[in-house]
């Protein structure tokens, strides 16, 4: 399923909240603020893109891993996160489709 995923079924979804599990005990809300095209080959069935999520914690972030990344309407994501770091709202993780 995470195959058949573009840019555009996220979009959708911009500044909608997910839920992270980083832990089986440990579930953020996050925010979906972005979604961007990383360009490439245009004879690509699905063009690369990247979705980035804030959670509201700031000095505390997980490290690199699969996650599920839980939507409403989506159902459950099983997602590789990395962190981007802290802006003034909260911690960023970006996943990236290739």
């Amino acid at each position: 399923m995470l195959d058949k995923l573009t840019k555009d079924h996220f979009e959708k979804y911009l500044n909608s909240i997910f839920s992270i599990q980083f832990q089986p005990e440990i579930n953020l809300d996050a925010e979906l603020i972005g979604v961007k095209g990383l360009g490439g080959d245009t004879d690509l069935e699905r063009q690369p893109f990247s979705i980035t999520l804030r959670t509201d914690q700031k000095d505390q972030y997980y490290s690199q891993a699969t996650f599920v990344v839980k939507h409403p309407e989506m159902g459950d994501l099983t997602l590789f996160l990395s962190p981007l770091g802290p802006d003034k709202a909260g911690m960023l993780y970006e996943g990236v489709f290739s």
